[in-house]
């Protein structure tokens, strides 16, 4: 075997050294270090931010902007990566959201602001989902699974610094630092990862864009973002805007797949489609990160006006459910490299989440702080199993030119999802407490409900978990079992030569 270029084509494996992987490794988790704090960091300092700005009504924008084009491009990513090469996209990606972090730091008013923070995900939308996809061209799918710890690290650091970080650098210097600690950051990625990935293979194959595909997309999904974000908190959910939000997509989504259909080369190739490993894999995985980040939004919130916790006592609250996560993906992934029956570790963990949600289900209403964290911890552990099998599981069924498009897909359902159960969640909530109307006139916040009311609605919203995991478990096990690919690279491609 011989290595013709500096940067050899997947055509001709090449074996690279620990070395090699490890300094790629340390590029692309500074990137991934980049998008995953921008998630965290900024939601405690929005109070501050909108006082600043003089704007408090447009605030929660701050966080819509960045969501709405972060999960749009996510997939495009993905696409692009497969024919331009990962080095190329990620460097893009963290340029971009480079970029957007200074317009955001010296950002005048709350649009500019907002403008800036869609910049931001226009370019934060493929870090993760990229770097995911470069692990699995330097590393087979056994040996990938014992690298879950770095990026089960890297969430584990943005979960707990990211909101000390935004409130500490907003109340005691000022809240622009939150984006101006991405410059150097981003410079260091952007220098790292650009050095180590020109030894990274790419495959030498001819493909396009589909752009008219990418736009057909990209519209559906912020409009059905756009609806779900607005019901039944800005407007109600019969409200002409809303309403029109989800015809937008719907009508869109219609002209999506008759474009994925009709089009000679697909944004979503058929082949993935059609493969039931990548539709089981990601609907599990949908509906397990869905579930997991609508109680990372709510739980505090039960937390604070249902149980009475200050602010820093709910964040102390929620660490048991974010550290048991990150436990549970590096079991995991650790474990998969020495089990071939890989599947059976997240469908336990899923077991396990179901029973701890119906329980909280059961007696939210009476469960001490302590036993709430118990069981949040459980929950987390479950969920945390699911993440890496789903997405080693995916990559592994998939040819190697399909990487890019694969990951990308599957974390787009993630975010997604994500955003369907938080307006789900959002929905009981208001339902149950007798004060949102299908007729009414104005939206209703959580925050207007007392204590009391908050508190006998959860329950509802601890059975929609369950239902949520139990969803995903459903899926997973209907996903099917391929045997994980040995060692070399030889081999990932010897799998798809037929």
């Amino acid at each position: 075997m011989t290595q013709t270029a500096s940067r050899p084509s997947a055509s001709a494996p090449v074996q690279l050294s620990h070395a090699d992987i490890r300094s790629i490794l340390i590029g692309i988790m500074l990137a991934m270090l980049l998008a995953a704090l921008d998630q965290t960091i900024v939601a405690t300092a929005l109070p501050t931010i909108g006082h600043s700005l003089g704007d408090m009504d447009d605030m929660p924008w701050v966080v819509t902007a960045y969501l709405l084009a972060a999960t749009a491009v996510t997939p495009l990513y993905g696409k692009f990566s497969d024919i331009h090469g990962r080095r190329t996209a990620l460097l893009i990606g963290i340029a971009t959201f480079v970029i957007g972090s200074i317009a955001c730091a010296v950002a005048p008013s709350m649009l500019v602001l907002i403008v800036a923070r869609a910049v931001q995900g226009l370019g934060g939308g493929g870090l993760i989902s990229l770097a995911q996809t470069i692990i699995a061209d330097v590393l087979p799918p056994k040996e990938r699974a014992r690298y879950q710890v770095y990026i089960a690290g890297v969430f584990m650091t943005s979960s707990l610094a990211g909101p000390v970080l935004g409130g500490f650098l907003s109340e005691h210097l000022h809240w622009s630092v939150i984006f101006w600690i991405n410059v150097p950051l981003g410079a260091a990625a952007y220098l790292l990862a650009g050095k180590a990935l020109r030894k990274l293979p790419i495959n030498h194959r001819p493909h396009r864009l589909d752009v008219l595909g990418a736009v057909l997309m990209t519209v559906a999904t912020i409009a059905l973002m756009l609806g779900l974000s607005w019901g039944g908190v800005r407007m109600p959910w019969s409200s002409a805007p809303v309403l029109s939000a989800f015809a937008v997509a719907l009508v869109f989504s219609v002209l999506f797949a008759v474009r994925l259909a009709r089009a000679d080369e697909p944004l979503i190739p058929a082949a993935l489609l059609r493969n039931g490993v990548v539709c089981m894999g990601t609907a599990a995985a949908c509906f397990g990160m869905g579930t997991f980040i609508g109680l990372s939004i709510y739980l505090p919130v039960y937390f604070e006006i249902g149980l009475g916790l200050n602010a820093s006592g709910s964040g102390l609250a929620m660490m048991p459910l974010m550290v048991s996560t990150v436990v549970g993906a590096t079991i995991a992934g650790r474990a998969i490299t020495m089990v071939a029956r890989y599947k059976r570790i997240p469908i336990a963990g899923l077991v396990l989440a179901v029973v701890a949600t119906a329980m909280m289900a059961t007696f939210a209403t009476v469960m001490p702080v302590w036993l709430v964290g118990v069981t949040t911890a459980v929950i987390g552990l479950g969920l945390g199993t699911v993440l890496p099998v789903t997405t080693i599981a995916v990559q592994n069924a998939v040819e190697p030119h399909q990487l890019g498009t694969a990951t990308g897909l599957m974390n787009f359902f993630r975010q997604l999802g994500g955003a369907i159960i938080v307006a789900a969640f959002g929905a009981i909530v208001l339902a149950d407490s007798g004060r949102a109307a299908l007729g009414g006139t104005e939206g209703v916040s959580a925050a207007s409900l007392t204590p009391r009311e908050l508190l006998s609605v959860f329950p509802h919203v601890f059975a929609a978990a369950a239902l949520g995991f139990a969803c995903s478990l459903l899926f997973l096990i209907l996903m099917k079992e391929m045997p994980m690919r040995g060692s070399s690279r030889r081999e990932t491609h010897a799998a798809f030569a037929d």
